[in-house]
């Protein structure tokens, strides 16, 4: 038996990370990566969903090394059934901060001072009160909704964001040519459907599409609980990995 959730998340800070860098502009894009979702809602260290994920690769309090485990961290969930797509904006505003630095040679010994040169950048970040919206598909009748975080941290300065979660009433499984408008994961759809066109968002550390047509697909027809909008999400979504 399949359950999905549709997902609603409100930012309660500005929530940053370089999606592109343009000289001094780090620019935040208003799209949330599903492994971004992953981490933040505790799937990846959970016991009830990812138990076999080894206790070294927990990265919920801690993290050794700066190197990404996402094929080891991720893999899991497709054993437990658990896919959950990116998050895209349903309104948004931005915000942009300028930050500044120094040079400090003059701080290293047995050399002359040198003059202190400031340095500056800007940051765009995606302001308070907005809100994403992505789904989570449980394949194995997994009971998501409660257990679930309320609260969840996002991107560079771990912003604080609240989620709010609703299990669709009806869905129905089809097979067709449909047009899912909102990002996916290209490594994760791509495998099982036949994609004809898409738009690209670029961003680390993999770049999504979007406005994705799929012809002769599975798919999950549904109705928004939120907006009561008709959606078609495609079906047999898992995480998958080059190589």
């Amino acid at each position: 038996m399949t359950i999905i959730y549709c997902c609603q998340i409100e930012l309660h800070d500005s929530v940053y990370f370089a999606t592109r860098e343009i000289g001094r502009l780090y620019e935040t894009e208003p799209v949330i990566h599903n492994y971004a979702l992953c981490y933040a809602l505790g799937l990846v260290d959970s016991e009830i969903y990812a138990t076999t994920v080894a206790e070294e690769h927990s990265y919920r309090y801690f993290c050794s090394e700066q190197i990404p485990k996402y094929q080891e961290h991720l893999i899991p969930l497709n054993q437990q059934g658990i896919y959950v797509t990116p998050a895209h904006s349903i309104h948004h505003t931005s915000v942009l901060n300028t930050w500044k630095y120094a040079n400090n040679n003059y701080h290293v010994e047995m050399q002359k001072t040198q003059k202190n040169i400031p340095s500056f950048g800007r940051a765009k970040e995606i302001a308070p009160e907005s809100q994403f919206e992505f789904f989570i598909i449980s394949q194995k009748d997994i009971e998501l909704k409660g257990k679930l975080p309320k609260w969840i941290r996002l991107g560079k300065w771990m912003s604080k964001a609240e989620v709010e979660i609703q299990a669709v009433a009806k869905f129905e499984l089809k097979t067709g040519d449909f047009t899912f408008p909102h990002p996916l994961n290209p490594l994760d759809v791509m495998f099982t459907h036949q994609v004809v066109s898409y738009d690209v968002v670029n961003m680390p550390p993999v770049s999504l599409i979007q406005n994705v047509t799929i012809t002769k697909g599975q798919f999950f027809q549904l109705e928004n609980p939120f907006t009561s909008q008709m959606l078609k999400i495609p079906a047999k979504m898992e995480y998958r990995f080059q190589g």
